[in-house]
């Protein structure tokens, strides 16, 4: 595998996981899970173990939230049954106490509203700081592993951690954590309190729930296929409309409209179709419990009326069953929902605790608190560096996707004295990115050791280390912001006037005040509103700032045209006065001047000299030249 194909991730990988992405969904709603494929966490126990070190810390409001939990409840068995005493009063012309249960009744309902209102407000403040909370661990932790974890995965896949997988434990402690507390209590409740009025109407009541459980079974075991369908479905739809937005510029230029409205046109339909028919289904589980209810009202009312004539039950008793029948198949039908999405969203939260287990990079972070990781001591020498490099005997591997080593580098030695210019030349996958990674400490090497100024790296801090050096990539990323910003970020106490004479120094400031609002001109996602060669001169504004005694410049001059390219010349050897400077290029005229050039082949060091020297071996690097020569000239 090559360098390139490491770095570089398709546009697929760019975005979120499809069946998450916003805009595009499944069912809502209360039936919503049911029939569902359920995703379930490989430990339960100790996700959930986990997600209360966090809830924990709420701990006391957690247990006023249960507390209006078991109020609630209470006021909400106590409402039906004290509105069958009133009947019987009514009806039995008992009518003495019959305002002060009416009053009772009104107690009872705006407790119940004020104990909803409470256990809401207090729960969803609980969650908030939760995630809170758990997305600031998690956004630190990504900033504290090493490259090799971003190159091996998927960029869309951690995006979702950070937002689906924490948004649905949000919304999970928001709504299922009260409700399946709240159905268990309602459903033990009700049972209770209809045992102890009439036990005949219980059990009648109680016959009605093998039928559903046996209604919604028949029903779940075919919506569970159609749900798998259309999630198949709307993974593919989704991820086609995130493959055609991002490449519409090849759309366009092809002429490819037609050809992709009719492809989404057709992956529409089927999506369509898996829909209809997974949502007729899943709509018959709300029909079913219907009929069963009425079923059981009709059940209760003629065997309660047969019962009340006979003298053994009351009117009142007969209207408070009817209300707990009516509301008998809500708990069992919350507890089905809210498990299945409880169970999801602890998988989520296991995804995102996987994340913060990895083993950090700057295991001497400055922030960090754990005792073992110490800066050496040593790192006190490097505040005069003089930016001399060796590599002695250094080989590196990366890992492969099934374990294997894929070997890159192999035995390299080099010497690079303070203030000189080593170039890193040959074909792609050669190792030269490798080998200024390994500089940079985004990987340690297997063998062999890297110094600086004679002191080991690996006894630097890594955030230290980084501070010696400047880096120029072919790939020029900018973020959102303006172009002082951007240029600052090379170092961020620098004041307006630095900015400016960065910017000068790399022949950018004359493009910059050509622009409408000149150094607070905003960048878009990619700076796509300024041309390549414009941000790699905003890269080398931001270098110059930064005041590297050690440069890298990674084919910082692929791509761009003549012209440019003069420009970008004369700022880089302003940058590289008097620094240590490593250049990786493909176009070897630009590296004529540099004190040694290292030709590399399949790991290994093949050539080593000056420009003028390798092309009298008439060598491999004498070949490369003419035949690069000999193209540009053409």
């Amino acid at each position: 595998m090559s360098e390139q194909q490491r770095t570089n991730t398709s546009i697929q990988d760019q975005g979120g996981s499809p069946a998450n992405m916003p805009g595009f969904g499944g069912p809502r709603g209360p039936m919503a899970n049911l029939g569902k494929p359920k995703v379930r966490a490989k430990d339960l126990g100790g996700t959930i173990r986990k997600l209360w070190r966090y809830l924990a810390v709420h701990k006391w409001m957690l247990i006023l939230v249960l507390f209006m939990v078991v109020v609630n409840v209470a006021m909400g068995l106590l409402g039906p049954y004290v509105l069958g005493l009133a009947v019987d009063n009514l009806v039995y012309e008992e009518g003495d106490g019959l305002m002060r249960l009416i009053i009772c009744l009104g107690g009872i309902y705006a407790g119940l509203s004020l104990s909803a209102f409470l256990q809401n407000y207090w729960m969803i403040g609980i969650s908030q700081k939760t995630v809170y909370t758990m997305r600031k661990d998690l956004f630190r932790r990504l900033h504290l592993l090493p490259i090799d974890y971003f190159v091996k995965r998927r960029h869309g896949e951690l995006m979702s951690r950070i937002t689906n997988d924490i948004d649905n434990v949000s919304q999970t402690l928001n709504s299922s954590f009260i409700q399946i507390f709240s159905s268990v209590l309602t459903f033990a409740g009700m049972l209770v309190l209809m045992a102890a009025l009439s036990p005949l109407l219980t059990l009648v009541t109680l016959l009605i729930v093998p039928l559903m459980l046996l209604g919604m079974r028949w029903i779940t075991s075919r919506t569970g296929r159609l749900f798998k369908e259309q999630q198949r479905h709307l993974g593919e739809l989704n991820g086609y409309v995130e493959e055609t937005v991002s490449g519409q510029r090849i759309v366009k230029l092809f002429s490819q409209e037609k050809r992709v409205i009719e492809e989404f046109m057709e992956k529409n339909r089927r999506l369509r179709d898996a829909s209809y028919w997974a949502q007729v289904y899943s709509g018959f589980i709300p029909k079913l419990m219907n009929v069963l209810n009425n079923a059981s009202f009709a059940i209760i009312a003629a065997i309660g009326g047969w019962l009340t004539l006979r003298g053994v039950i009351s009117v009142g008793t007969i209207l408070v069953f009817a209300e707990y029948a009516r509301q008998f198949t809500r708990p069992l039908n919350d507890l089905a929902n809210q498990f299945n999405t409880l169970l999801s969203a602890v998988a989520g939260a296991e995804r995102v605790f996987e994340v913060m287990e990895e083993e950090p990079e700057f295991e001497d972070h400055e922030d960090h608190e754990d005792p073992r990781e110490k800066v050496h001591p040593q790192t006190a020498q490097l505040q005069t560096v003089r930016g001399e490099i060796r590599f002695e005997n250094v080989s590196f591997s990366y890992d492969g996707d099934e374990g294997e080593k894929l070997d890159t580098l192999q035995g390299i030695d080099l010497h690079v004295k303070p203030g000189e210019t080593m170039a890193l030349v040959g074909p792609t996958g050669a190792g030269k990115t490798t080998i200024t990674s390994l500089l940079a400490r985004f990987y340690d090497p297997q063998q062999g050791r890297i110094l600086i100024d004679g002191l080991d790296i690996t006894t630097i801090a890594r955030n230290e280390l980084r501070r010696l050096m400047g880096f120029v990539l072919q790939d020029t990323f900018l973020f959102t912001g303006t172009i002082r910003e951007n240029i600052r970020y090379g170092r961020l106490d620098a004041s307006d006037e630095e900015v400016e004479r960065a910017a000068k120094l790399a022949n950018a400031h004359s493009f910059i005040i050509q622009l409408p609002q000149g150094y607070d001109t905003v960048l878009t996602q990619d700076a796509a509103d300024i041309s390549q060669g414009q941000r790699q001169l905003l890269a080398i504004a931001r270098a110059i700032l930064a005041d590297p005694a050690i440069l890298i410049l990674d084919e910082a001059t692929s791509s761009i045209d003549t012209i440019t390219e003069i420009k970008i010349q004369e700022a880089l050897y302003r940058l590289m006065q008097g620094r240590t400077s490593i250049v990786v290029a493909h176009r070897l005229n630009t590296i004529q001047n540099a004190d040694q050039i290292v030709v590399l082949h399949q790991g290994r060091i093949i050539e080593r000299g000056t420009h003028q020297s390798l092309l009298a071996k008439k060598g491999y690097y004498h070949d490369l030249y003419q035949s690069q020569f000999t193209s540009e000239a053409m």
